[in-house]
């Protein structure tokens, strides 16, 4: 289920998760170049979070923690987790603010990190991605905004002659449907020792993390608006805010490596 984009306006603008995707986008850029120049194997290796090597030397490699979160494993992965972060990004951070925020993205990110790695500290598969600290960020809008509208591709191509190839669905619907895959896939993995894939336990970490975390950062500020999405009415393309003062919708990588 591929979101494309919410219709949940926000109050200020989000100027640090701009700089994020930015950031990530031109990690990607010096990645790439390295990796043409230097190779895959030693730039992905070097500066991906390998748990074997940071359960063995936790200081040595603590610098892998943060350098992961700006590599990624392709075209693809850094795409789809920058429109994820472009989409719900920028109402967290205009709920918590622009330096809680900021906390907040890396705390989920370096949770994520710790949950790959205790989840089996023998393994040598470098995990790269902004995937954990994202996953925090929708732990946090699934809480926050569990009603907000979010347009999504509809994910059964049989149906899009009827309900149109774009839906309108609350935000707790898509990000459930995101965390069950994840926590099948976490599930899955769990204990079969796999050298590459999806970090599903490091996905589950920063969303469990972003869930904690997003309401004791609230304190002292003036909480977003919660009432602005109270019902939604199913319509010939998708759900539609029918109450309140919500705004009505219209009608992975190629290395052998976690991301």
């Amino acid at each position: 289920m591929l979101p494309i984009g919410d219709q949940n306006p926000t109050r200020t603008t989000p100027f640090v998760n701009y700089a994020l995707i930015a950031a990530n986008v031109l990690a990607f850029a010096i990645e790439y170049a390295w990796i043409v120049a230097q190779g895959e194997g030693f730039v992905v290796s070097g500066y991906g979070l390998v748990p074997a090597r940071i359960a063995a030397d936790p200081a040595g490699e603590a610098f892998t923690i943060l350098s992961s979160m700006f590599m990624h494993g392709g075209f693809a992965h850094l795409g789809g987790n920058m429109l994820f972060l472009w989409i719900f990004g920028d109402n967290v951070e205009d709920a918590l603010g622009h330096l809680r925020y900021l906390f907040f993205y890396f705390a989920c990110g370096v949770s994520a990190a710790a949950a790959q790695v205790l989840t089996d500290t023998s393994s040598h598969a470098p995990m790269v991605g902004a995937s954990g600290a994202i996953a925090g960020v929708l732990g946090a809008y699934a809480l926050l905004y569990p009603r907000a509208p979010v347009t999504v591709i509809n994910p059964v191509p049989l149906f899009w002659f009827v309900f149109g190839i774009f839906i309108v669905l609350p935000a707790w619907m898509v990000i459930g449907a995101w965390f069950l895959v994840n926590l099948s896939g976490a599930l899955s993995a769990f204990g079969f020792g796999a050298t590459g894939g999806t970090a599903f336990f490091a996905h589950m970490g920063g969303f469990i993390a972003g869930v904690v975390l997003v309401k004791p950062l609230l304190s002292g500020r003036h909480p977003p608006d919660l009432g602005r999405f109270t019902s939604f009415r199913r319509s010939e393309r998708g759900y539609r805010v029918s109450a309140g003062r919500g705004i009505p919708g219209p009608g992975p990588g190629r290395w052998d490596s976690w991301r």
